[in-house]
């Protein structure tokens, strides 16, 4: 296994991680560490993208990064002080 590949199932880890906590009630969406690791998982499996190309993996990827950053700015401008 090379370092990409390591890399990505670090990625895939993060995902598995934000998922399973936010489903036994660990995380909220709105908690900042979901964000974190969804963004971590989408950017580590686009990084192994690099080595080993997918079409498709990539776009899922770089729309599931897009999505976090999205919902992770409006979380953040909801808890702001008006």
């Amino acid at each position: 296994m090379g370092v990409a590949d390591f890399v990505g199932l670090i990625g895939v880890a993060a995902y598995l991680s934000a998922y399973g906590l936010l489903q036994l009630g660990k995380l909220k969406v709105e908690d900042g560490r979901y964000a974190a690791l969804n963004g971590a998982g989408a950017l580590a499996i686009l990084y192994s993208l690099i080595f080993d190309f997918n079409l498709p993996s990539f776009i899922t990827q770089s729309a599931w990064l897009v999505f976090t950053v999205v919902g992770y700015v409006r979380s953040r401008s909801r808890r702001a002080p008006s």
